[in-house]
């Protein structure tokens, strides 16, 4: 039996890639202020509260113009479909933005139990202001600070409650197959 996983997501620059050092607990991911350092899947493995699961960062979800955006998109639209729970990352510092609305819309297609966090909420006078992130219409946000780790343990929770009891079985022994060619060269079957 596979462990069940956890796909960090959201818009550029709210914190994804300190978060999944923070849960794995050693610096794997690239932490920088410039969007679009990360551009792949990163995995990881981490245990909390006796669980083992597996972690995916992401690069931020924007569908903007920038080099690179179509396809870190498509990598985080990736790490959604094999995740079992998705902490859907956002920050404190620009509030509610359509870059959130728009990762929400891809989440509530997803169909997978989702954990809300605002991240950058460093000090206690911030904390009235997550209120506004219930809008996204994932339930009650989770304020959190990467840069401190305050909050984490209640991420960490919120995250082991929504794992499946059961996670699917990888030891599927059937044969799997793709067809892929150009349009029209008879790749439809």
């Amino acid at each position: 039996m596979s462990l069940p996983t956890l796909a960090i997501v959201g818009r550029p620059n709210v914190g994804k890639s300190t978060i999944f050092n923070r849960i794995l607990g050693e610096r794997i991911s690239i932490v920088e202020d410039t969007p679009g350092v990360t551009r792949d899947r990163i995995y990881g493995n981490s245990e909390w509260l006796g669980k083992s699961f597996s972690v995916i960062d992401t690069g931020g979800i924007d569908l903007g113009d920038e080099p690179f955006m179509s396809q870190i998109t498509q990598q985080a639209e990736i790490a959604i479909e094999e995740a079992d729970v998705i902490l859907f990352l956002t920050s404190i510092e620009n509030g509610v933005t359509d870059a959130d609305e728009r990762v929400a819309q891809i989440l509530y297609r997803a169909d997978k139990p989702v954990v809300l966090a605002v991240n950058k909420v460093d000090n206690p006078e911030r904390r009235q202001d997550i209120y506004d992130f219930y809008s996204l219409g994932f339930g009650e946000p989770l304020p959190l600070s990467g840069t401190h780790g305050i909050g984490l343990g209640d991420i960490l929770d919120a995250i082991v409650a929504a794992f499946p009891d059961e996670v699917k079985d990888d030891d599927d022994d059937s044969i799997k197959f793709s067809f892929i060619g150009r349009p029209t060269l008879g790749s439809r079957v």
